[in-house]
């Protein structure tokens, strides 16, 4: 969670106007930073009369010229909070005193204060009895106006008497206040009613002569039964307190005094609390100060003028914190019977309580704004926030039970389960099995095509329509039984390829938690010095190099917050924006391919081979291929956006530099550096270790148990891995399983070796690009190497010489490069995206048809041509190829 945000949460709700304006002062930084990258720049001058000369007074790397437009807004905001910290001690003080002077009263009072309680509750009583009787008697149409009806023992207290709502009525002289008042005065009130002297003997007398007097024989009779309880209170309550007896009149002072004393604590713990948020505003905004002005303010504002400061003083301090130990004190001996310890957990029980029920408004506004997309915080993937507006009906059809609402996606989930159930009447297809299963390959792809579900919902059905349909075969080339057919999809579900993907989640995770690829971005970035060109290029190269070791998916989004600085200082209208943004998820698109667990198709090509590819030469391959298109990309962005002219067209601009963070690496973060670098290491010689290991996804386990059992990710953060990703693979590899044990596959083999009859080896490579390109630029591109590698398997198996290998692995690095269209992978989702100040998006639709579709044929070209001669270089044809000569 944000600061800013964190600061909403944690704030006492009628003091808001009162702590650090903290969103006010980020807007100023960022202002201070523009003016920061004028040619004058933002340092007052020196102006020379008598030279007729004018001079900065500093270098205009120095910063102390925003320091002195920043410290005064400080100071301003420190004052505010001196003031009103002052205020609210004195106040709280007095009160504490005030409580503490009346405890002292009853003391002193004792019970005696309370011998005409039980008395003046039976004349009452009595009243109530004789106003009942005449208004039975006389059977009034207007009952109950006027009249003081009985009252109801108090339902919050356990004892006592309250009145009934509504019911208005003069107290006597010495009768106490409702204990049910929440109200402050009354509060005070009723405590002063306790502590009165009692009535003098005499009076006492006379008042219970008089209302013998008038007193009925039942008034009478229970006036008798009142004393007896009297005295036998007194009696049991011998040598005891106010604040240990029994009595009415004892729990009921307990009660009033212990709401007292709790609501002084929520108060004074408040304060604790509005010094901490605001002490750790002030270290926040003068952090984000220190970062984006490259200054050193900080640690000399907090020491020198925070610390010295009355609230943040340990004097101010320690006041607070004894007046939350004397209340602490205070409630033991009224409430607790001296337990202290039962006194801290009562009060910080309480304290819970009023915080959980004060932050929920708070908090159900916050979730409604991000709801709406107008904050960026809980639940957004590293700083990206997608809003997904309610899809639009294309016509409302009127049904007996309303108005159905008929959008793109039902209509396709519609066309989706009629092309079924069709196929599944009809024999497309030799064979009972391979029918239903070319009936459920149909299904999938519609579903994954249009997306009418969720991706991994589609997946997840895979396995339940194969194993109800009985579409997989024995050995016997019968079908299975659906118990034998469940043990098979499940077993081959969760293969080595899974575990693989979870190891990669597990190395991304911790290098995004322990900070080590921002480090090592940041001081990557900072050698790419101020040229528009430069920049451009080192960021096209984080990004895919990020992309390789944290995903395609969390590194552009790393990437767009750390250009977030160069944006901010870039003159309105400027090309180098729109272009960053572009190069930036074009990069990462490519990123995509250059490592097994950069993205799922690659694991999903791994999981197809046969034999399979180590790392290294996965390298072999993806890394020349990565590098070349990298390249040509950056010279189409440079010929199509010329980023580094200026908007108004005289000279260039010039890029603010990244400075690397001055973060040195921790013993955790050599500890996960050292068990990354292992765990590649490991992958990449997997095939010489393989009687050891067994298999890549083996290895995976290690950083698992390394980094969870050591502390260095928790539980949390294994519950926040892309697990749609992981149950979209595993229904691909399902589907796969299905095709080849049904039938199916032998089917297609027959039509695939018409198809390519006469056909050369690379004819098939351009052909395979050409489709693979277009399908990978309009769905998502793990869907295009769910459909597309077994094509491409089976149609390397049907060429002579066993090509499947080189195909899936093409088709692989292929589906990577279908980046033409703003919802062609994550990438380009994020970056589309993407919005200014003013909430202006920086691309549009036209920004990726004329450059994210060259750029996809770029990639292509590169994969069919580089990649084909290093597949064939290095030996990724089959065994018999090499024979041959090929």
């Amino acid at each position: 969670m944000k600061f800013s945000s964190a600061l909403k949460f944690n704030a006492v709700a009628d003091w808001w106007e009162e702590y650090i304006a903290y969103d006010v002062l980020k807007r100023y930084i960022y202002q201070l930073e523009k003016r920061q990258q004028r040619p004058d720049g933002i340092e007052p001058s020196y102006h020379d009369l008598e030279a007729n000369e004018q001079t900065t007074l500093v270098d205009h790397a120095d910063t102390s010229g925003a320091d002195s437009l920043f410290k005064p807004l400080l100071d301003r905001e420190l004052q505010k909070i001196v003031r009103f910290y002052e205020a609210q001690e004195r106040e709280l003080l007095g009160e504490l005193a005030a409580l503490e002077q009346s405890i002292t009263q009853q003391d002193e009072a004792g019970l005696e204060a309370g011998l005409n309680y039980m008395d003046e509750d039976e004349e009452e009583d009595e009243e109530d009895d004789e106003e009942d009787e005449y208004n039975t008697l006389t059977r009034s149409d207007d009952y109950g106006k006027g009249s003081r009806r009985r009252r109801r023992k108090s339902s919050s207290v356990g004892y006592g008497t309250r009145f009934a709502t509504g019911s208005i009525r003069e107290e006597p002289p010495n009768r106490r206040f409702s204990v049910s008042s929440s109200e402050a005065g009354d509060l005070d009130a009723s405590v002063l009613s306790l502590v009165q002297r009692p009535r003098s003997a005499s009076q006492v007398a006379s008042g219970s002569r008089g209302a013998n007097t008038s007193m009925s024989p039942m008034g009478r009779a229970r006036s008798l039964a009142s004393r007896l309880r009297t005295m036998k209170d007194s009696i049991t309550s011998a040598g005891d307190t106010i604040w240990t007896a029994k009595s009415n009149y004892a729990l009921d002072t307990r009660l009033l005094f212990k709401r007292k004393i709790t609501n002084l604590y929520v108060s004074f713990c408040s304060l604790r609390s509005y010094l901490e948020v605001n002490y750790s505003g002030f270290r926040k905004i003068l952090k984000k100060y220190d970062k984006v002005m490259y200054s050193e303010l900080k640690d000399r504002y907090m020491h020198e003028v925070v610390e010295t400061s009355t609230p943040f003083t340990e004097e101010s301090k320690a006041r607070v914190s004894d007046a939350i130990a004397r209340l602490t004190d205070l409630y033991a001996k009224c409430v607790t019977n001296g337990d202290k310890s039962v006194a801290q957990q009562q009060l910080k029980l309480y304290q819970r309580e009023h915080i959980a029920w004060e932050r929920n408004t708070v908090w159900r506004q916050m979730i409604g704004q991000q709801r709406h997309g107008t904050i960026n915080g809980l639940g957004a993937l590293m700083g990206a926030t997608l809003v997904q507006q309610e899809e639009s009906s294309l016509m409302d059809v009127p049904t007996p039970l309303g108005s159905l609402k008929l959008t793109k996606k039902r209509v396709s989930l519609t066309v989706a389960l009629t092309v079924f159930i069709a196929l599944l009447k009809m024999d497309v297809v030799a064979g009972e099995e391979a029918n239903k299963c070319f009936a459920v390959l149909v299904f999938s792809t519609i579903l994954w095509a249009t997306e009418a579900i969720p991706l991994f919902v589609t997946s997840t059905c895979v396995p339940l329509l194969l194993v109800c349909l009985r579409v997989i075969r024995g050995d016997d080339d019968t079908a299975l039984s659906t118990p034998d057919a469940t043990k098979y999809i499940f077993s081959v579900m969760f293969s080595p390829t899974i575990m693989l993907l979870i190891g990669g989640f597990t190395i991304a995770s911790a290098l995004s938690k322990t900070n080590i690829d921002r480090i090592i971005i940041t001081r990557v970035l900072s050698l790419a010095g101020s040229r528009p060109s430069s920049v451009l290029l080192a960021f096209m190269g984080v990004s895919c190099f990020a992309s390789m070791w944290i995903s395609n998916v969390a590194a552009p989004t790393l990437c767009f917050t750390l250009i977030r600085p160069i944006l901010r200082t870039l003159p309105p209208g400027s090309a180098f924006a729109p272009a960053l943004i572009l190069a930036i998820a074009l990069a990462a698109n490519i990123g995509g391919q250059s490592s097994p667990i950069s993205s799922p198709q690659n694991l999903i090509a791994l999981a197809a081979m046969d034999p399979k590819l180590d790392w290294a030469s996965w390298f072999a391959v993806a890394l020349p291929v990565s590098i070349i298109s990298i390249l040509l990309i950056w010279l189409l962005l440079l010929v199509m956006y010329r980023p580094a002219r200026s908007p108004d067209g005289e000279g260039e601009i010039e890029i603010r530099t990244i400075r690397p963070t001055r973060e040195s690496f921790t013993l955790k973060q050599y500890w996960v550096t050292f068990v990354c670098l292992v765990t590649i290491t490991l992958w990449c010689v997997e095939h010489k270790i393989e009687s050891l290991v067994g298999d890549m996804g083996v290895i995976a386990i290690i950083p698992i148990v390394a980094f969870f059992a050591t502390g260095v990710l928790k539980k949390d953060d294994f519950e926040q891995f892309a697990w749609t990703i992981v149950f979209l693979a595993m229904g691909g590899i399902a589907l796969g399983k299905g095709v080849t044990s049904s039938g199916l596959m032998v089917t297609m083999d027959g039509m695939i070796h018409r198809l390519l009859e006469g056909l050369s080896l690379y004819t098939v490579v351009l052909v395979l690009s050409l489709v693979v390109l277009i399908v990978s630029t309009f769905i998502s591109h793990t869907i295009a190497s769910v459909l597309l590698v077994p094509i491409a398997k089976e149609v390397g198996q049907s060429l002579p010489g066993e090509h499947a290998n080189l195909l899936i692995f093409m088709t692989g690095l292929l589906c990577s490069t279908g980046m033409g269209m703003p919802v062609s992978g994550f990438p380009n989702q994020t970056a589309a995206a993407q919005e200014d100040e003013l909430g202006r998006l920086y691309l549009s639709n036209i920004d990726f048809l004329k450059n994210g579709v060259p750029a996809s044929i770029i990639a292509t070209l590169v994969v069919a041509t580089v990649g084909f001669v290093l597949m064939k270089a290095i030996g990724y044809v089959l065994l018999v190829d090499n024979l041959n000569g090929c």
